[in-house]
This record gives structure tokens, sequence and C-alpha cells, in this order.
């Protein structure tokens, strides 16, 4: 249960400190981002040699609508903006299916529309 206190009001050097101590963990987890979303887009080009040998296509529709529909779903379980979440992951995709594809990123994509 919250407290239905108002905040107390920080002192200017407690701001600063707050300020710096958030810009500093905001770093650490663009970094971390960055990290995962390379992780993913070596999954991705495993994916792509597999599919490859298999016969099958790159592009799979169903299984990318599936994909969104989980991060969107986790993400309202987490309290996080969905459409931001569904965003991301479509364009991470899209992404993803032009390193396949062995097209420049930004190629226009055939991507379904959201």
């Amino acid at each position: 249960m919250s407290d239905p206190r108002p905040p107390s009001p920080l002192s200017e050097e407690d701001a600063r400190a707050l300020l710096a101590g958030a810009r500093e963990r905001i770093s650490e987890v663009d970094e971390e981002l960055i990290r995962i979303i390379g992780e993913r887009r070596d999954l991705v080009l495993q994916v792509s040699r597999a599919k490859a040998v298999l016969g099958l296509p790159v592009m799979d529709p169903a299984r990318e609508a599936a994909v969104v529909r989980k991060a969107a779903e986790k993400a309202r379980e987490l309290g996080v903006d969905e459409e931001m979440t569904r965003d991301v992951v479509w364009r991470i995709m899209a992404a993803a299916r032009a390193a396949q594809e062995n097209r420049p990123i930004g190629w226009p994509d055939p991507s379904p529309d959201r």
C-alpha cells in the first residue's frame, strides 16, 4: 500500500545525486539492451541457417505474430507500454529478417500491418 503523504521535497544536492545516479543506470541499461539485441541477432542467424537446410522460408508471419503477441502480454503483466513493446519487437524482427535475407536494414520491409 502506498503512503498517501506527498513525497518530501528533495534538496538541490539530493536532486543532483539522484539525476547522476539515474543517468548512470540508464547508461548501464542501454548497454545491456544493446548486448541483448546483438544476442538476439546471433540467434536469428542460427535460425536462418537451420531454415536454409530445412528448405523453410525466411518469413513466417504466424510465428512473428505469435512472438509479438507474447511480448505484448508480457509487457502488460509487467506494466510496460504494450504498443511501444510491439513496435520495438516488430522493428527487431524486421532487422533480423533483413539480415537473414542479406539485404540492408531499413529496406522496405514486408511486415504485416500492426
